[in-house]
């Protein structure tokens, strides 16, 4: 039963990543905007982290969903779910009117406290790969047990 739970966990979270990157990868520029809004990257880092951040959700989303490298990707992940976080919540402390670009890079959801707890559930969905012993089926040479 873990196994299947650890699974159903993989697959969602990993899927939220992939998804959430695709419009990023495709307009790194729109999302480097995105970026800006947030006021917290340098300008020096800001086109870096704009052509970065999809490719590690996308690359590390389907890691998890694929059962490779199970507990680095759950961690991974875990780190950038919690750097959204600090960065929405943030936000709003300074009431900065700002899209999210959590899923698109025009417009979309406006940062408030419903992506907190969006992101706090992902966070949560992350623990069973990462902790659970049995990772459940994936591509990974050896099973996790």
């Amino acid at each position: 039963m873990s196994g299947l739970l650890v699974l159903l966990c993989r697959v969602i979270v990993g899927g939220v990543f992939i998804y959430a990157s695709l419009d990023k990868l495709a307009n790194p520029q729109a999302f480097a905007e995105v970026i800006h809004h947030y006021r917290i990257v340098p300008m020096a880092l800001l086109h870096p982290a704009a052509l970065l951040l999809p490719m590690v959700e996308f690359v590390v989303g389907a890691a998890l969903v694929l059962g490779l490298w199970r507990r680095g990707s759950s961690l991974i992940l875990a780190v950038l779910l919690l750097a959204f976080m600090v960065g929405i919540g943030s936000a709003l402390m300074r009431n900065l009117d700002i899209s999210c670009g959590c899923f698109n890079t025009d417009g979309g959801h406006a940062v408030g406290l419903s992506l907190l707890w969006r992101d706090l559930g992902l966070l949560l969905l992350c623990l069973p790969p990462l902790l659970m012993r049995t990772g459940g089926p994936g591509l990974a040479r050896t099973p996790h047990k």
